[in-house]
């Protein structure tokens, strides 16, 4: 596919200090983007995780501060020899927030309702591995893989591998019911969603006893709602801009930190010119990610080059392998037989680092003849067009999942990339492999 726009956003969050003494019991969250429902089994879109996963849902497994997958539903799992089955030993005592009990028949209902025909989990064709989930007794499970897997511990993980009940399951995208440490009380569209204390919580319960979430995409909306206090927190903080503005004020505290957000500029590789990896390396070098990021995002984010960020443990710095050198983006397009250039669609989604990056990139595109003509969309017209019917040339959007390199290996995928030496690698990490970082290492490079 060839490495091309990949820059690492530093997330910035933006908190309104609570002065000593003042103690509270509702926090008031500010977010760029509101989901398309609340169901983070339905479909891609990150904004559903966000707002809902553990704090209205929850998995078998969560990831810990390394990207390590450890228990939550599930107090503990074993592996057999061949990686190709599991044995998942649950937590008992847990309700959902409707009563419902959770057990063994909840998990077994709940991951072949992912795979099941029609399904619009995002991760359904991956979960297809699952030949079947055997209950043993009401805590104890088997899965069973159609093929060896040695990350579905990781998997499980996901948003959209949430457990969820049979009497509930219709009605998630409105009533959405789980086991976590919150339960949904409203949802004004277009304002905010409201959450409140699970008191029958199976764990430790929350200090809090509200979060009200708020949607707030308009950058200067973002800073007025920051500098007149009206929220407490702001991940994601869209106007970088004014940072220096807000860190003047005693009560609030800015951080920056890495995130999991690669920034990508995705390439529909199955049609036009798009289908000559010359052409796709052209685009690598005719882009200066470092402007990019400057650019756009005054200077809050770093190029890497690769999927994982920095932090992961199996990050591989090829920020290097393709550089900013238009005279060779120029020499690629020549040799790929469009010596004049070509125009492509570029769809923009609304968060602020798409839209004001995809305007840097084209401008770039255009310096070595590629017209690239914007597009913008809004969430539910891009998760359609681009990442389901797959009508578009380029596009720019955030991948947040941890550890989905698995992606590359998908022919369906929005990408249309379809690399034998990748899905070769990949089959291999799924097997138990002694040197897991060493094979991601390997399937950096060959992406």
């Amino acid at each position: 596919m060839t490495r091309l726009l990949r820059c690492l956003l530093a997330g910035l969050a933006l908190c309104f200090c609570i002065a000593p003494g003042e103690a509270r019991d509702r926090v008031v969250v500010a977010l760029q983007l509101e989901p398309p429902t609340l169901d983070p089994t339905s479909g891609a879109a990150q904004a559903i995780k966000e707002v809902s996963y553990r704090t209205i849902y929850e998995g078998l497994t969560t990831l810990d501060a390394t990207g390590m997958p450890v228990p939550l539903l599930a107090t503990s799992w074993t592996m057999a020899s061949d990686a190709r089955s599991y044995v998942f030993h649950l937590r008992g005592g847990v309700l959902f927030q409707d009563g419902t009990s959770f057990d063994a028949t909840i998990v077994a209902f709940s991951l072949m309702r992912a795979i099941r025909p029609g399904s619009t989990n995002s991760m359904a064709e991956r979960l297809a591995e699952i030949a079947g989930v055997d209950v043993l007794d009401p805590l104890t499970v088997r899965i069973r893989l159609n093929q060896p897997d040695a990350g579905l511990p990781t998997l499980l993980a996901w948003g959209d591998c949430v457990m969820v009940a049979p009497g509930s399951a219709d009605e998630l995208a409105i009533a959405p019911i789980g086991t976590g440490p919150f339960r949904y009380q409203s949802w004004k569209r277009g304002d905010r969603l409201t959450l409140v204390r699970n008191e029958a919580y199976w764990g430790t319960r929350p200090s809090l006893r509200q979060i009200e979430i708020r949607f707030i995409s308009d950058p200067a909306a973002a800073y007025a709602a920051m500098k007149t206090h009206s929220v407490d927190l702001f991940p994601d903080y869209p106007a970088p801009e004014n940072l220096a503005q807000l860190r003047a004020d005693p009560r609030l505290r800015v951080t920056t930190a890495p995130s999991e957000g690669e920034v990508i500029l995705a390439l529909n590789n199955r049609q036009g010119p798009l289908r000559d990896l010359r052409v796709r390396r052209a685009i690598s070098y005719a882009l200066d990610r470092r402007a990019i990021i400057d650019g756009a995002m005054f200077g809050y984010g770093q190029p890497i080059g690769s999927h994982f960020p920095p932090q992961n443990p199996d990050h591989v710095d090829l920020t290097g392998l393709y550089p900013h050198d238009p005279a060779k983006a120029r020499a690629l397009l020549a040799a790929a037989g469009y010596p004049q250039g070509f125009a492509l669609t570029l769809k923009l989604p609304p968060p602020t680092y798409a839209r004001r990056s995809g305007e840097i990139v084209a401008a770039e595109l255009a310096a070595v003849g590629i017209r690239a003509m914007i597009v913008p969309v809004e969430w539910p017209q891009w998760l359609d067009e681009v990442y389901a019917r797959r009508v578009y040339d380029m596009t720019i959007v955030s991948h947040a999942e941890p550890a989905d390199y698995d992606i590359y290996g998908r022919a369906n995928y929005y990408f249309g990339y379809d690399g034998r030496a990748v899905k070769a690698l990949l089959d291999r990490l799924r097997a138990h492999a002694a040197d897991r970082a060493g094979l991601f290492a390997q399937t950096e490079v060959t992406v």
